[in-house]
């Protein structure tokens, strides 16, 4: 008789983990567990973290996989034949599904279904009824879903909370704030990294917006300078940043992150995007935009008289830290 499935155990996944960080093999790691080797392979594929790629956590893995099994036992929405045929004629005349619902209460003894209720029949079992909705949307966020990331996707992660006072107060040379621009015109984005006290702005072009993108091109940027003008990075909360302890070992630099929607953290690197929209406005497709242009923005920016410097610009101030 075949043996029942059984999923893995949270005391399993948590040996998963630790046995392939002492380097043992799926085959082995199956033998110890008492499990097919194919069945610890679906579960690094499923249940691995979705944005940093080789990295498997077990107390995220677990829960990632405990709610798709909720999910896959959800109850069907709207069983009876009658009360389908009566939403779906309403819909087709332009009835939301608030108003169905609504009107179900008044005009129909017995008959009682919220709206989301509804949504969820047609997002899932009648798909074809998507075009008379008043947004006609091909997919749906789940009710209460949010664009935040309950869980922090990115590893080791400071909040710049943390960050020492003297970063805070422009107090010393070093600081650093990275975050890139985007096009809807071009799959090439760019890089753009300031130095907090002088407002010394670098720009690189990269091929695509990605971790190890993002990763080499700090890593070119910054190697150039000496140690005491590389000691820390304030990023955003984006996906191209997850490989940020790999930008740590190679430059000596630390970390540190802003909190969601809170752009105003790293202002200046917000505001110095904002300057760079002057020259390469929205829908710029920045493959096509040579580096030589991209310098003279940059020297455009970098010899730009400040008042909060004083009037002088952030050449001249960054050219001075790095000689002291």
């Amino acid at each position: 008789m075949p043996r029942r499935y059984r999923h893995l155990s949270e005391e399993e996944r948590d040996k998963l983990a630790i046995y392939r960080a002492q380097g043992w093999s799926l085959r082995a790691i199956a033998r110890k567990l008492g499990r097919d080797p194919a069945t610890l392979s679906r579960e690094l594929k499923r249940n691995a973290a979705p944005v940093y790629r080789g990295c498997y956590w077990p107390h995220r893995a677990h829960t990632r996989a405990d709610r798709r099994n909720r999910r896959t036992h959800r109850r069907r929405r709207l069983k009876s034949d009658a009360l389908r045929r009566f939403v779906e004629v309403r819909l087709r005349i332009g009835w939301s599904p608030e108003l169905i619902a609504g009107r179900l209460r008044t005009s129909r003894r017995g008959w009682r279904i919220s709206y989301e209720a509804i949504y969820q029949w047609i997002y899932r079992e009648a798909r074809h009824l998507i075009p008379f909705l008043a947004r006609s949307h091909r997919k749906r966020l789940e009710r209460g879903h949010s664009r935040k990331h309950t869980q922090s996707h990115i590893p080791e992660r400071v909040s710049i909370t943390r960050r020492p006072a003297v970063v805070a107060r422009r107090l010393q040379a070093g600081h650093w704030e990275a975050d890139t621009v985007v096009s809807r015109r071009s799959l090439a984005a760019l890089q753009v990294v300031v130095e907090r006290k002088a407002r010394f702005t670098k720009i690189k072009r990269l091929s695509r917006r990605s971790a190890a993108a993002m990763r080499a091109g700090l890593n070119r940027t910054l190697a150039r300078f000496p140690q005491r003008i590389r000691r820390s990075i304030n990023y955003d909360n984006g996906t191209v940043n997850v490989e940020h302890q790999r930008v740590n070992q190679h430059l000596g630099t630390l970390s540190f992150f802003s909190e969601p929607h809170h752009p105003w953290e790293k202002g200046t690197v917000e505001n110095t995007i904002g300057l760079i929209r002057r020259f390469l406005p929205k829908k710029t497709d920045f493959a096509k935009v040579h580096r030589t242009e991209l310098r003279r923005i940059e020297q455009r920016l970098n010899h730009r008289p400040r008042k909060c410097l004083g009037f002088k610009t952030p050449s001249e101030v960054f050219r001075a830290e790095c000689c002291t």
